[in-house]
């Protein structure tokens, strides 16, 4: 027997490509090495895009702990750490969610397995081969290797990943040998913490915001107040001597030292753990040479990898792989995939993670140390007063200004992008966009007057998910949404022209295939 799709690897991204596939109708086999979930502490949240791209799965719920919809930060967040000041534009494109990877993961195979995803752990990819019809998989498992037929091996198994080694494909990219990260959760004096701004304010120097990487000539330090956990508290320097030893908190606080010339006293961590206390040296970022090898593919951390540059980019960008190649890949096992639809994957994400390279080595090289730097930072800053400059930068962080070729030559501005959002009225009652979207497929929001567009091009309801509703926001009279929440045709005007209708038509064809009319 055939197995549709197997999963190697077992994290968020993997789970979430899961989720996405069984959505779609496809049940994935997962395989993870680990005989249960890591408790190593990771990725302290989430941020920008992806948070909206969550909610629009039903998922911030629960990896938030409130009902409400994502708010964007309006106020305040940093660029190589510099103060990016929100509050100068109209609409913040910065979206966080600050909730532990080992939390995300949770939520993600919880939701796996209510869509009856089967996970197999302690099983780990060792072999593969492929032909034109199916890749053959070779298991290490804790009965012994086993083998198995799969018509599609995704590769979501980490920045060493098997996968992409097994399949010969190259991860070119720059190491960073001269940077150390040192991490610890620990306590930190009650009293030097404002309670209003949950700031650090270190005597001598001065406040340090909470989760915003600070800069000094000699280096960087960070204190990260996670709701729930002690602190996590970090120092980035350069050129310094590392040992063998295992790291300890006396070893961060030396580091605090001689990059703040002064002592900020840590205390061991308060609760149970896990928590971390470790030293990184160097960093790498990376690109695959493709995403994709015949029937093998990639995403996440297997595709790509960033040094560090706050906001967790490897974890963001992932996820959004997953939700990129699921509806994708759907299609084409189903067979109904259009021509091409397949291969748009590796395009629309290798753009984003080239932008991603572009973030992290701007705000590499803005937060190295030296005097030469400094310069560089206070034209940066006086740059930073520009709202048009905020803007471009906050979109960049958020992944915001990644905008998808949908094939329109003069599209309209929404067309490529992620879904507005939009407070809508149905006869059902009111409704956000973004809960129209937890089915993940196509989406026609029909807000026009008049007779309905699924009328006027025939659709059925089978094929696509068609709402008529009248918007509580500015909106477009009509949007077409891809299952992965992006844009893929819009029109304004009150009734759209036949041109807007034959654009929307081959907006259906291009994305979905042939959409047969109601009557056929």
């Amino acid at each position: 027997m055939i197995t549709d799709v197997v999963i190697a690897g077992g994290g968020p991204n993997g789970l979430m490509l899961a989720c996405e596939l069984s959505l779609a109708g496809v049940r994935p086999l997962v395989l993870e090495r680990l005989l249960e979930p890591s408790q190593e502490p990771k990725a302290n949240g989430l941020l920008g895009q992806v948070v909206k791209m969550l909610d629009h799965r039903g998922l911030h719920e629960p990896l938030s702990g409130s009902p409400e919809p994502p708010q964007p930060n309006s106020a305040y967040f940093m660029f190589g750490a510099m103060g990016l000041d929100l509050s100068l534009l109209e609409d913040s494109p910065v979206y966080a969610l600050p909730v532990p990877q080992r939390r995300i993961v949770q939520v993600l195979q919880e939701r796996a397995i209510e869509l009856g995803v089967e996970i197999r752990r302690g099983h780990e990819v060792v072999g593969l081969s492929q032909d034109d019809d199916a890749v053959t998989v070779d298991i290490m498992s804790p009965d012994g290797e086993y083998r198995l037929q799969a018509r599609y091996l995704i590769g979501a198994d980490g920045a060493h990943s098997t996968t992409r080694k097994l399949s010969g494909i190259g991860f070119p990219g720059i190491t960073y040998d001269r940077m150390t990260v040192r991490s610890a959760h620990a306590t930190v004096p009650a009293d030097w913490v404002d309670p209003a701004t949950g700031a650090l304010d270190v005597p001598g120097y001065g406040a340090v915001p909470p989760f915003m990487p600070h800069r000094t000539e000699r280096g960087g330090f960070s204190y990260a107040p996670m709701p729930g956990h002690p602190p996590l508290v970090s120092t980035t320097e350069w050129d310094q001597p590392t040992t063998d030893t295992a790291m300890s908190l006396e070893e961060l606080r030396a580091s605090i030292r001689r990059v703040f010339g002064l002592d900020v006293p840590l205390g061991p961590p308060d609760g149970q753990g896990p928590h971390a206390l470790r030293r990184l040296t160097g960093g790498n970022t990376r690109v695959a040479e493709r995403f994709a090898d015949g029937r093998v593919f990639l995403i996440g951390d297997a595709a790509h990898v960033y040094a560090a540059t706050g906001g967790g980019p490897g974890l963001n960008l992932g996820l959004q792989d997953a939700v990129n190649l699921g509806w994708k890949l759907a299609a084409e096992i189903r067979g109904s995939a259009p021509s091409e639809l397949l291969s748009s994957y590796e395009t629309e994400r290798r753009s984003a993670a080239q932008r991603m390279v572009l973030n992290a080595q701007a705000q590499a090289a803005l937060i190295a140390p030296g005097s030469d730097v400094t310069g560089l930072r206070e034209v940066f800053t006086e740059l930073l007063r520009d709202p048009g400059t905020v803007r471009r930068l906050a979109e960049l962080t958020a992944g915001d200004d990644v905008r998808y070729d949908m094939g329109e030559r003069e599209p309209h501005p929404l067309i490529g992008r992620f879904a507005p959002d939009l407070d809508l009225h149905t006869p059902a009652g009111p409704v956000r966009l973004a809960e129209l979207t937890r089915t993940a497929r196509p989406l026609l929001l029909d807000l026009t007057e008049g007779a309905s567009l699924a009328e006027t091009l025939a659709l059925r309801h089978d094929q696509i998910d068609i709402v008529a509703a009248s918007s509580q926001t500015p909106a477009p009279t009509a949007l077409l949404l891809r299952p992965d929440c992006y844009v893929a045709w819009a029109a304004t005007s009150p009734r759209p022209d036949p041109m807007e209708i034959d654009t929307l038509r081959a907006a259906l064809q291009r994305w979905f295939g042939v959409i047969k009319h109601a009557h056929t």
